[in-house]
């Protein structure tokens, strides 16, 4: 334990503002960002309890990065910490997401804001590619960890397979892996620090025990999750009754509560179906018009998942009714965040005190430390696909014996692009700037390549 001051929920509130305006980079980044100020910055936890509260909500339909941030609140400062956690996390998002989509709705794509954007996408990329090494370092401790992080980049990058399927194998095989005994996946007992920048749960404000908090019983669970579920479905229900089925906000309501319960494996795995059904179901959206969005999601704070925002905007705002365009759609997007995080909290205060209780379960441990690096191979697909698509404007796919391959169409190189992530990769492993310089000098040099005529 830490001998220093136990934080108030009044500090703690200004380290979850911190990191919600820091939240760039999509999950990986995040989540290497949260570890950066929270355990080795204020030490409120050590690397073993980190993991093993990720572990929980990389299996949990959502975005794994604001549910961490609630978990870790919950754990801090009971279930107040846990909401001032979950909500400033995706506070700077919103406010975000919304000044772009008005900007979008009623300008369209301005030359600057696409210089922007141009920018701070290669920013985005070098912060995920050191997210990446920084999660990997941690979570890849040995030959079978590395084993199943290769082979869930070659499961979903080769041969496209769902990311739940690689959830469950990574996990059944962790578990198989520890109850034979084999040494790999039998955790450690760490005394003091792990390395030069992880640190022991003895070393920590929470220390290696669970706070009493967290011993509660079945029917606090449930009482609580009946709260959440009230303020989560009630708005639903309303507009389904008042409005009808047919009514852009009844459509919005009921479209993302249920994404919002089938989001596995982050945003990736389900913006393919969200763009189809916003533009050939729904008529949200134009095809074109979901890259912009998620280029807005990339490039601003909050989880990626925050592209359904504009999605519920862009919804409302071009089926207003008696409402005035810009209102109807600040209104959609803003009802679509809701029932999209709502879940959120309700899968922590639900589940989380349980699988503290399973804190030491060592058959538990090793399944979920193999679903990490299971993850950590699904990131890196992500960044490889994200790569490709940046610094090329041409992708081609080769298949064979089931393996389908993107390929990079050399010719079609953004020279441009690739030397501005080479920059942002320089500032941030040569001279370890932080992530709201490089953002910002990138941002910067796009806006100034737009005005110069070098980005179309």
């Amino acid at each position: 334990m830490q001998d220093r001051p136990y934080p108030t929920l009044a500090e703690a509130t200004k380290i979850w503002a911190r990191i919600g305006l820091l939240s760039f980079g999509g999950p990986a980044g995040q989540i290497a960002m949260m570890h950066r100020i929270l355990v080795e910055e204020q030490k409120w936890l050590g690397e073993q309890r980190f993991l093993h509260a990720l572990n929980y909500c990389m299996l949990l339909p959502g975005p794994e990065a604001q549910q961490l941030a609630v978990y870790i609140g919950w754990l801090m400062h009971r279930t107040a910490g846990g909401i001032i956690a979950g909500v400033l996390f995706v506070i700077p998002g919103i406010v975000a997401i919304m000044a772009l989509s008005w900007i979008y709705a009623i300008w369209g794509n301005v030359g600057l804001v696409e210089g922007l954007f141009f920018g701070l996408k290669a920013a985005v990329l070098a912060i995920v590619i050191q997210a990446v090494i920084r999660i990997g370092s941690r979570a890849l401790k040995n030959g079978a960890m590395l084993a199943i992080a290769a082979g869930a980049f070659i499961a979903i990058f080769g041969f496209a397979v769902p990311f739940p399927i690689i959830i469950l194998a990574a996990g059944l095989i962790g578990f198989l892996g520890a109850y034979a005994g084999a040494s790999a996946f039998q955790p450690k007992v760490n005394h003091g620090k792990i390395g030069e920048t992880q640190i022991a749960d003895a070393d920590t404000l929470l220390g290696e025990e669970s706070p009493a908090h967290t011993h509660v019983d079945l029917g606090w669970a449930l009482r609580v999750s009946l709260v959440i579920l009230a303020l989560w479905l009630t708005p639903v229900a309303l507009l389904l009754a008042l409005l009808g089925p047919d009514d852009v906000f009844s459509q919005i309501a009921g479209f993302f509560s249920v994404m919002a319960v089938v989001t596995f494996g982050g945003a990736y795995a389900v913006l393919a179906y969200v763009a189809q059904e916003a533009v050939q179901n729904f008529g949200w959206l134009a095809p074109g018009e979901m890259l912009d969005g998620l280029g807005m999601a990339e490039t601003t704070p909050g989880p990626l998942i925050m592209v359904t925002q504009f999605v519920g905007f862009m919804g409302a705002f071009r089926a207003p009714g008696t409402l005035p365009p810009l209102l109807a759609g600040t209104l959609g997007g803003l009802l679509t965040t809701w029932v999209t995080f709502a879940p959120c909290f309700l899968w922590i205060f639900l589940g989380a005190p349980f699988i503290e209780r399973l804190r030491d379960n060592k058959i538990l441990t090793a399944a979920l430390s193999a679903i990490t690096a299971a993850v950590v191979g699904v990131i890196l697909n992500l960044a490889v696909w994200f790569g490709l698509h940046v610094v090329f404007s041409e992708v081609v796919e080769f298949s064979a014996f089931g393996l389908h391959i993107d390929a990079p169409v050399l010719a079609s190189i953004d020279w441009l692009s690739a030397l501005l992530i080479l920059a942002a990769m320089v500032a941030i492993f040569r001279f370890k700037l932080g992530p709201v310089t490089v953002l910002a000098g990138c941002a910067a040099a796009g806006i100034v390549f737009s005005l110069a005529g070098l980005v179309a």
